[in-house]
């Protein structure tokens, strides 16, 4: 349940209990407010009822203009403006959004029956809505509820928004014999007597109320007037700087938030092509222990061999002696289809120096080609060969690995 409303005349630490209360409800009740902004929520208004007693926190249901219906906090009661010499009241009530206090409050002006809004304000709307500069220019964390009633105070000071409205009575003649007064045509609606707004803090006996006798235009001091309107640019032009330095520096965040990821993208990057260097830096030198291991054993043959026979009593083609026939067929096929390999090449060559004529070329490559195509074809054969053979010596072992 959404806690009470605090009796009146509470002190700040009681607006504080409440407010605490009320942001940490939970449930179907619970404000719909972010959590990271309840305890800025819960100082501004702390802070406004301290300054303006007369704009008490409570929780009410708003209605958007789409209909939707939310539960959210609100301060209402009177704004005091000082006007004429004299302090007026000014109903009023400010909703905190959803989105409060990144986005700026509502404030709404709720006259009563017998105030009416000017018509043609600069800073409020037909339905009473507000839209003041400070609103306009909010700047979240350092714009506040206080300083926001404090600037419509002095604006609506200047130029008030609401205006009691009065209906004339006729007064009937004491005479007897006097001819009645005729009453106005319905067609003609009554006449109206704007007066300035309700006071709530002086202004005489008449309840704050100005006299319905006719008022003159009262002339402000020239001095006043000039440095109440420089203190009013200098607002909005400051809320203008500070918003135009705001997207600035959020530019400039995003930018730097760009660069960031783009330094992360590289150093994610760097870090694989460094994990890959080291890992094809230990496939290197496993190569080489390998490669060590087979220049010992080459040196030792070397070694073993040397002396045995002179270089030119060595005969090459003996040097390596295939296992089987098989083998020995295929070395001598490979070889014999790595010279004709050779020999188109130098022939090839030699058609392109004019070293040989074009026919005896052709001639030549004619040949070539078929002793090549005829030594492929048995290299083709042997090698099948010599998979069959293989095929069979696995079949006959396998029951000795079977026992």
């Amino acid at each position: 349940m959404v806690p009470p409303l605090p009796p009146p005349g509470p002190n700040g630490q009681y607006w504080s209990q409440f407010l605490s209360g009320a942001l940490s409800q939970r449930g179907p009740n619970a404000l719909p407010y972010a959590e990271d902004a309840k305890w800025l929520i819960r100082q501004h208004l702390v802070s406004l009822v301290e300054a303006f007693p007369s704009l008490p926190p409570k929780t009410s249901q708003f209605t958007h203009n789409d209909g939707r219906a939310a539960h959210l906090l609100q301060a209402e009661g009177t704004i005091p403006i000082l006007y004429a010499g004299v302090v007026y009241n000014i109903p009023a009530v400010v909703w905190l959004l959803e989105p409060y206090p990144r986005s700026p409050p509502s404030v709404f002006l709720t006259p009563t029956r017998d105030m009416v809004i000017k018509r043609g304000h600069p800073h409020v709307d037909r339905s009473g809505h507000v839209s003041a500069p400070y609103l306009r220019n909010w700047v979240y964390p350092s714009s506040n509820l206080v300083d926001l009633v404090r600037t419509l105070s002095h604006i609506f000071g200047q130029d008030p928004p609401l205006y009691s409205r009065e209906n004339p009575v006729p007064v009937p003649d004491p005479s007897p014999h006097s001819q009645p007064t005729p009453s106005p045509s319905p067609q003609q609606p009554p006449s109206r007597i704007y007066s300035p707004p309700y006071g709530g803090g002086g202004g005489g006996g008449g309840g704050g109320r100005l006299s319905q006798s006719p008022q003159y235009p009262r002339t402000d001091d020239p001095a006043e007037v000039y440095r109440k309107n420089i203190i009013n640019r200098i607002l909005e032009t400051t809320h203008a700087e500070i918003v135009s330095l705001r997207k600035n520096r959020e530019l400039e965040m995003e930018g730097l938030f760009a660069t960031q990821a783009a330094l992360r993208r590289r150093e994610e990057e760097l870090s694989r092509g460094l994990r890959g260097m080291q890992e094809e830096k230990e496939g290197l030198e496993q190569q080489l222990q390998l490669v060590l291991m087979n220049t010992d054993v080459l040196e030792g043959w070397v070694r073993d061999n040397e002396g045995k026979k002179r270089r030119d009593e060595v005969d090459v083609d003996q040097v390596f002696e295939p296992c089987d026939p098989l083998s020995r067929q295929l070395m001598e096929c490979t070889a014999a289809d790595l010279a004709v390999e050779d020999t188109v090449y130098s022939l090839d060559k030699a058609v392109q120096e004019g070293a040989i004529p074009f026919d005896m070329y052709l001639k030549n490559i004619r040949a070539l080609s078929r002793e090549q195509f005829f030594h492929r074809a048995i290299s083709a054969k042997v090698r099948a060969a010599q998979v069959q053979a293989q095929a069979g010596s696995m079949a006959a072992r396998a029951p000795q690995y079977a026992s």
